[in-house]
């Protein structure tokens, strides 16, 4: 039931980079009752911090790659291991068949199974514009039109066989990402169980 406090709800949402995961990510958090877990706002504090992952994190993410399984796992551990019981919504993770394999047995070791994995789907032209209309709004370095299309070639190499891999668990539900806000949200909320 969402917003079931005592039960575990793990639910993913993906797309590309620009899809719109961060803002759906706020609203679907607040109206489950689930902590939203950005891989990538955790990365960024990180390096705005200064901490040893930052460091490691900040030249990998300033070309466009994605950051390594190990660093990115041990993240989650720690912000699951503060939860009882699981309830998360998680953002730009997993991004790799690894990193799911990882989630997977993470899940396990915290009896949470996933409950949804959301793809958020829209074109490349549109992908584009959001991106660098970001950039410019927010002034983030790690999204200027080169890393936009390493990132967006990155994502469809490796990313993307995720969705045949959630589709044969059974959990993956597809959405059109494009439109306002709060009709991509109603799109989200009736494909969630």
């Amino acid at each position: 039931m969402p917003g079931d406090t005592n039960t575990s709800e793990v639910l993913l949402l993906m797309g590309p980079p620009g899809a719109g995961k961060g803002t759906q990510a706020e609203k679907l958090a607040r109206a489950r009752g689930v902590r939203k877990l950005s891989t990538g706002d955790m990365l960024r504090a990180h390096v705005r911090e200064g901490t040893e992952l930052g460091r490691r994190a900040a030249s990998i993410m300033e070309a466009g790659e994605l950051v390594p399984d190990e660093l990115i796992v041990a993240m989650v551990r720690s912000e699951l291991q503060s939860m009882d019981p699981v309830r998360v919504l998680l953002d730009g993770f997993p991004r790799t068949p690894g990193q799911a394999e990882a989630l997977d047995a993470l899940l396990a070791e915290f009896e949470a199974p996933l409950t949804a994995a959301v793809e958020i789907s829209v074109g490349e032209d549109e992908l584009v514009r959001r991106v660098l209309r970001r950039s410019a709004q927010e002034g983030r370095s790690d999204d200027n039109e080169d890393t936009v299309r390493t990132r967006m070639e990155v994502y469809g190499r490796q990313t993307r066989p995720l969705l045949e891999y959630y589709r044969e668990c059974g959990v993956l539900r597809r959405v059109d990402g494009v439109g306002p806000v709060d009709t991509v949200f109603g799109r989200i909320t009736e494909v969630l169980p």
